[in-house]
C-alpha cells in the first residue's frame, strides 16, 4: 500500500469518527441548541429526524472500516457483522433522508440534492448487497466505495459549510442550496475516477 493511500484512509477513518461522534451532541445538549438549523424538522418530524442523526453516524463510523482490506482478510466475520449493520443504518437514515430532504428549508434545488443523495444512497447499497448475496465480491467491492462515497456526504457537508457560512456570508438555508449538491457529487465523481484507475 502506497503512503499516499495509508494517509489518506487514516484522513478519511478519523474525520468520518469525529464528525459521527459529534452528530451525538444532543445526547449532552438540547437537540434545539444541538441543532439549531432543524428547527423546522425538530417542531414537525422530530421522529425522522431522530432516526437520521442516530443511524447515520453508525454508518459513517462502520462503514470507513469496511473499505480496509486488512479488516476484510484478517477478520471476514467482524466485516460480515459490521456489513449488516452498515446496510441496516443505511437503510433507516436514508429513508428518514428522504423525508427531511423533501422538506428541506432551501427550497427546490437542496430539496432534490438531498432527495439525489438518499436515493441514490439507497441504490448504491441496495446493490452492494445484492452483489455479495449472488457472491459477485467484486461488483460488491464496486457498490460498496459508492455506498460509503455518499456516505462520507456528512463529513463533506460539514466542512464547506463555515465555508459559505463565514466567507460567503450565506446562512444554512441559502448555503444548503449548495452543500445539498456539493457534499457528496464530487464524492461520487471521485470514487467513480478511483475504481476506473484501479
Amino acid at each position: 500500500m502506497s503512503l499516499g493511500l495509508n494517509i489518506t484512509r487514516w484522513l478519511a477513518a478519523v474525520f468520518a469518527l469525529l464528525i459521527a461522534l459529534t452528530a451525538y451532541r444532543f445526547l449532552l445538549l438540547d437537540m434545539e441548541l444541538a441543532y439549531p438549523g432543524m428547527l423546522a424538522h425538530l417542531a414537525e418530524r422530530r421522529t425522522v429526524l431522530m432516526a437520521h442523526i442516530v443511524a447515520a453516524p453508525v454508518a459513517l463510523a462502520i462503514g470507513v472500516f469496511q473499505l480496509w482490506p486488512s479488516l476484510r482478510a484478517r477478520r471476514p466475520a467482524l466485516h460480515r457483522a459490521m456489513g449488516r449493520i452498515y446496510v441496516l443504518a443505511v437503510l433507516v437514515a436514508a429513508l428518514a433522508g428522504l423525508v427531511i430532504g423533501y422538506t428541506a428549508p432551501g427550497g427546490a434545488v437542496a430539496q432534490a440534492g438531498f432527495v439525489v443523495l438518499a436515493l441514490l444512497w439507497l441504490c448504491t447499497t441496495g446493490l452492494a448487497l445484492w452483489h455479495i448475496r449472488s457472491r459477485r465480491i467484486a461488483a460488491h467491492r464496486r457498490w460498496m466505495v459508492r455506498s460509503y462515497a455518499l456516505t462520507f456526504a456528512a463529513v463533506s457537508l460539514r466542512l464547506q459549510l463555515p465555508f459559505f457560512e463565514m466567507f460567503a456570508g450565506m446562512d444554512y438555508e441559502l448555503a444548503s442550496n449548495w452543500v445539498a449538491w456539493s457534499a457528496w457529487l464530487p464524492n461520487l465523481i471521485f470514487a467513480e475516477w478511483w475504481l476506473r484507475r484501479r
